[in-house]
């Protein structure tokens, strides 16, 4: 995959803030509650800001946030709700991409590492960031646990959600450490099909991923409320530190 390709289009952004099975509104208080704790007086990055669902209630509670993503159809979507003055936004490949000033936090949601589909690029993610941040400064990101032993015996297919206009299963190339995702929508008896690549990768990985850009892991959780991780969890929060 090139890591500038853009998978979430105008067809995509229409409707995904509809989407309920995503986001909770208590999840996203919880989410932005530790957020702006670790932000403290400092300002914060957003990598893959997309609709804006985490950064304008992050900048509503006086977090100065700035937001980078690819997809200008997602941005759109930012750019008409009510407060997104606040937020800027540069358009850009978040492994990549720089911006001007330093910042208290940088964090990245709902499984938005795994968009980046080799392990060059999610390492440069974080030196991307650990080169944005001020000493002091966390990094967060929120992501699964691969549910590799959920897979049925000898099967590499993951059904994830069936209903009544909507199919969602995953792929795995284990060898490639990649998974592959397949939507399917019903809407008047008529189906479409998208998929989207992502690179799956472990809490192990990711530390080690922190070490090469000079980060420190500092915390880890099962979730934004501060969980205990443990080895049932399927998910995790993970906060690395930029040395002071």
């Amino acid at each position: 995959m090139d890591e500038a390709q853009d998978y979430f289009g105008e067809r995509v952004a229409a409707g995904y803030d509809d989407s309920s099975h995503t986001f909770e509104p208590g999840d996203v208080e919880a989410t932005v509650g530790l957020l702006a704790e670790l932000a403290g007086h400092g300002r914060a990055l957003e990598l893959g800001v997309g609709t804006g669902r985490i950064a304008l209630p992050l900048a509503a509670r006086g977090v100065p946030v700035h937001g980078i993503d690819l997809s200008s159809a997602m941005v759109a979507r930012l750019r008409a709700k009510p407060g997104a003055d606040a937020v800027g936004v540069t358009i850009g490949d978040f492994a990549t991409t720089r911006v001007e000033g330093t910042f208290s936090l940088a964090y990245l949601v709902f499984n938005t590492i795994t968009n980046l589909t080799t392990q060059d690029a999610q390492v440069a993610c974080f030196q991307n960031v650990a080169a944005h941040l001020e000493p002091g400064g966390c990094f967060v990101i929120e992501v699964g646990v691969p549910p590799l032993r959920m897979l049925p015996p000898g099967q590499n297919v993951l059904p994830w959600r069936a209903g009544p206009v909507e199919w969602v299963c995953y792929t795995y190339d284990f060898a490639a450490q990649r998974s592959q995702g397949h939507y399917i929508v019903l809407d008047g008896g008529r189906g479409e099909y998208r998929t989207i690549p992502f690179r799956y990768v472990w809490p192990a990985e990711l530390d080690l991923m922190a070490r090469i850009a000079g980060l420190r892991l500092r915390d880890r959780w099962a979730g934004w409320k501060r969980e205990p991780f443990t080895a049932e969890s399927q998910g995790h929060v993970s906060v690395w530190e930029k040395p002071a």
